[in-house]
């Protein structure tokens, strides 16, 4: 079955760098687009980025801060981020769909903080 399994989160000053991963499973991974979400605390959940074979996108968010890519030989996807502010503390969340069916990751806690 489809599996996403994000991972790389954690605690970073403002102004840090956090690069996390999202391991697929049960599917072909190349062949899908995929997606960052995230929910900060009471908000509701964000379109980050997305990336497929038409390229990537970002949200207004992520421009010029975050990148997103992808290594079809591992099945992963990644999200680098720089430049972090209090505010893009959040759960973060890779996406899919397949056979028009959407699945989510659990999520990775990212917690920016002095």
């Amino acid at each position: 079955q489809v599996q996403l399994v994000e991972s790389g989160g954690g605690l970073v000053q403002p102004g840090g760098s956090l690069r996390l991963s999202c391991v697929a499973s049960g599917f072909t991974f190349s062949s899908r687009a995929m997606s960052w979400y995230r929910q900060a605390p009471g908000k509701e959940r964000e379109w980050v980025a997305d990336i497929s074979s038409a390229g990537t996108s970002y949200g207004n968010s992520a421009k010029g801060r975050f990148t997103i890519s992808r290594d079809n030989a591992k099945n992963t996807m990644y999200l680098q981020m720089n430049s972090l502010k209090l505010e893009d503390t959040a759960v973060y969340y890779c996406r899919t769909v397949v056979l028009q069916q959407i699945y989510w990751g659990q999520g990775t806690q990212v917690t920016v903080s002095s």
